[in-house]
């Protein structure tokens, strides 16, 4: 395939960092130049920065040829159970925080293990369901505390007022 002006430069460029790095002595990097600019292909750009650390690319893939890994992978099911049980706090409450949990834990175990997608929904469905469990254990606390304090205030009102005749 045929190389542009473009690529010739970066070539040019990768040429100049392995001079500056002492990797190339004067005669070679001359030389490399030189022919360089007579360069067509990227075969030809290709054989000049072999042997040198971060060596020009071959030539790029033609656009239908392109895969892209992240379209053919499988994301993890518990993952989405896990975010749907971390939404669903809003209609279920507390009963949909405890599987939120405990289904975002065992998803991204699997994740780790077989290298599926959807650690970003296992995740947010962990954090959904902790938040709902510990608000649900702040209600419980500040409920029984607002009991115990008007069990106690309205106790104390009924020694308070003197016995009537």
């Amino acid at each position: 395939m045929r190389a542009s002006d473009r690529d010739r430069d970066g070539a040019n460029t990768l040429l100049q960092s392995a001079y500056a790095e002492g990797r190339l002595t004067k005669d070679e990097y001359d030389d490399r130049t030189g022919r360089l600019f007579q360069s067509q292909t990227y075969a030809q750009l290709q054989a000049l920065t072999a042997d040198l650390p971060g060596h020009f690319p071959g030539a790029p893939m033609a656009p239908q040829m392109v895969q892209y890994a992240a379209a053919s992978q499988r994301t993890n099911p518990l993952a989405v159970a896990a975010l749907a049980c971390g939404i669903g706090q809003v209609f279920f409450w507390f009963f949909a925080a405890i599987p939120a949990v405990v289904l975002g834990h065992i998803a991204r175990r699997q994740i780790r293990e077989t290298g599926d997608a959807g650690q970003g929904m296992a995740t947010a469905g962990l954090v959904l369901g902790w938040i709902g469990i510990i608000l649900t254990v702040l209600l419980v606390v500040g409920l029984a505390a607002l009991v115990t304090v008007a069990s106690t205030h309205s106790g104390q009102i009924a020694h308070a007022r003197p016995a009537q005749p």
